[in-house]
């Protein structure tokens, strides 16, 4: 137990160590950074300012006159025409019609509307088990009129052999 905990305070220390390291290497490269820029005698943010001067103006700086209407002739060119107002009138129709609600079915299937029952999805499940028991019982249904058939068959010669035998035994 004693060695575990050994081990795991050594992973730490180690740990803490590296990070040590690296934030000393961190500051070390901050620091150059820094004397670099105290030995040119301007900060960093002002020479990435006239890094980007040195090239074309940002377009968010550039003068652009819209309710002015200068006198000087270098300034005329930076006025921006006046904007026309869009025509409402087209949108808010347009509006309009697209709000204009679509005609109502007028034949509507109650099948479709009712609720289903709530045995629907058993019935469904059950449905193919059925058709096999409904092919047996038509059978077994056949079979027990055709024996009914085959006894009255039976039953009628009896009746006629007895019929002929009565009449001949009366002759």
């Amino acid at each position: 137990m004693c060695t575990k905990m050994a081990a795991a305070a050594g992973g730490l220390q180690e740990a803490a160590l590296r990070r040590k390291e690296r934030l000393k290497a961190l500051r070390e490269r901050t620091g150059a950074a820094a004397r670099q820029n105290k030995d040119d005698g301007a900060p960093e943010i002002k020479q990435l300012r006239s890094d980007s001067e040195e090239g074309e103006t940002p377009k968010h700086t550039e003068l652009k006159l819209r309710n002015y209407t200068p006198e000087d002739d270098e300034l005329k060119g930076r006025v921006v025409p006046q904007a026309k107002p869009a025509s409402v009138e087209e949108k808010v129709k347009d509006q309009l019609e697209a709000a204009k609600p679509e005609p109502i079915i007028e034949e509507v299937d109650l099948a479709n509307l009712a609720p289903r029952k709530p045995d629907w999805d058993l019935k469904r499940d059950v449905a193919r088990r059925l058709e096999k028991l409904e092919k047996r019982t038509q059978r077994a249904i056949a079979e027990l009129i055709r024996e009914r058939l085959r006894g009255q068959e039976e039953d009628l010669a009896s009746a006629v052999g007895s019929a002929k035998q009565e009449g001949s035994d009366s002759d």
